[in-house]
């Protein structure tokens, strides 16, 4: 089993592809040199599934207590995302103090970044059975129901066994890559 799938590990589940004209093995060897350039990257997104003030930061910062990284993991999808790519010039962690995006830094076509370093393809399965979804109105609910939804994102936390409502059918999906959060680990951009 990855390392990074063990129980109290803390995940954040994304999936990607094409994103604002742009293909994910584009976005991926940007994001590899904007993080040996300004020693991070921002991985953008948007919808409030992973709102960054009242999910993704509370989440990171309570597993950042208990000594624990969080992982961004994600699934290589098929995508149409088309929309234009302008370049955010802000980011603030809480919507109120702005910042200049660092210039070796471009997030294209969205509301909200994670923070990132350490992004590397790394491929594994996922069991969402293993998993729960660590805050929000879904708490406690299985990563394998919730993500069977239209949910793409989540975030998650590893329990110690499966669990399977009504016997049903493992069902783990494939990680495609991976990049560890960095303090403020979600943004609002403009």
């Amino acid at each position: 089993m990855n390392n990074i799938v063990e129980p109290g590990a803390g995940l954040l589940f994304m999936k990607v592809g094409t994103h604002a004209q742009e293909t994910l093995e584009k976005i991926i060897s940007r994001k590899i040199k904007e993080i040996e350039d300004a020693g991070f990257a921002m991985w953008g997104y948007g919808g409030n599934t992973c709102h960054p003030r009242t999910m993704v930061q509370p989440f990171a910062e309570s597993l950042e207590e208990r000594g624990k990284p969080i992982y961004l993991c994600m699934n290589e999808m098929d995508s149409s995302h088309f929309a234009e790519p302008m370049r955010a010039g802000e980011y603030s962690a809480d919507a109120i103090t702005w910042q200049l995006v660092p210039p070796p830094i471009n997030v294209l076509g969205s509301r909200f970044a994670l923070v990132i370093e350490d992004l590397r393809r790394e491929v594994f399965e996922l069991p969402l059975e293993r998993t729960r979804v660590a805050i929000g109105m879904n708490r406690g609910r299985l990563g394998s129901q919730y993500i069977a939804g239209r949910a793409d994102k989540a975030c998650l936390e590893v329990i110690p066994e499966s669990e399977r409502p009504n016997n049903a059918e493992p069902r783990p999906i494939k990680i495609d890559l991976v990049a560890r959060l960095r303090r403020p680990y979600a943004v609002f951009l403009r």
